[in-house]
């Protein structure tokens, strides 16, 4: 399967850290050689990089590692392809609008009998993985029950998300990261972890290669960064596993909502 990063800090900060980490699964440490994304958002805008070489050796990726770009929220994902051929069209993270917002998407895991659920009309799919059919079917679902005005309260759109993912979870494996830009939803079906880190800042070091960074000498004492992954990237931190059916709700670093959710209607 494929693995997730995300990052929400309340300040611009550069994710060289642990995207560093992250790269090498993309071929050194693991398997996810069909290629990699990362969009990060700059106040109203973002920037995406996708590459479908492996991010262990794509030049690419060489340059996110050595050239910190800041950013208040960031999506990352490397790819082991299951659904869907190796392909740029086929790489995450996906990108959409709806109300003014450039809505970004990652997904790891794998569904099954999605096609006849994902009834699409709007939101069309470039590729051709069920990620993306999914992702299209959660913006077609925000569209239905909210309409095409910019609902005033975006927690409560982005809990109505984590009940689709519930949803969708019925399928098959359905970890996800989703973001409009100012708040992080995560959601996790089997694995997803998070680590906020805030002063007092320490050093730490990266479980897939020889890089430590001491925070202190980084950060000033009011930074607040989460960082969420498949798995822990550091070794010598404590990282929080999320469990089966919880999502959370980032926004500036800190967690402003969640819940957990019991298994999946399988007739959903």
């Amino acid at each position: 399967m494929c693995e997730l990063l995300a990052m929400s800090a309340n300040v611009p900060t550069d994710i060289v850290f642990s995207f560093t980490g992250l790269a090498e699964r993309g071929g050194v440490t693991g398997p996810h050689v069909d290629g990699w994304g990362i969009t990060f958002y700059e106040g109203k805008g973002s920037r995406t990089f996708k590459d479908a070489c492996p991010s262990s050796q794509s030049h690419i990726a060489r340059l996110i590692k050595s050239y910190p770009i800041k950013s208040e929220t960031v999506i990352s994902h490397i790819r082991q392809a299951n659904r869907g051929c190796v392909a740029l069209e086929n790489t995450h993270p996906f990108d959409r609008e709806l109300w003014g917002f450039n809505w970004t998407y990652a997904h790891n895991g794998q569904l099954t009998d999605y096609k006849e659920k994902f009834a699409l009309r709007r939101f069309r799919p470039v590729g051709d993985t069920d990620s993306e059919m999914a992702f299209c079917w959660l913006l077609e679902q925000l569209v239905k029950r909210f309409g095409d005005e910019r609902p005033g309260d975006m927690p409560a759109v982005f809990a109505y998300v984590a009940s689709l993912a519930n949803d969708i979870r019925a399928l098959g494996v359905f970890n996800m990261i989703l973001s409009n830009g100012h708040y992080l939803l995560s959601f996790c079906t089997n694995n997803l972890c998070h680590i906020t880190r805030r002063a007092p800042f320490g050093k730490a070091k990266l479980i897939d290669t020889e890089v430590v960074i001491d925070f202190d000498k980084e950060t000033t004492p009011d930074d607040v960064v989460s960082v969420i992954a498949t798995r822990p990237l550091t070794g010598n931190e404590a990282w929080q596993i999320m469990q089966p059916g919880q999502w959370q709700l980032f926004c500036k670093g800190e967690i402003v909502a969640g819940g957990q959710f019991g298994a999946p209607d399988a007739g959903a």
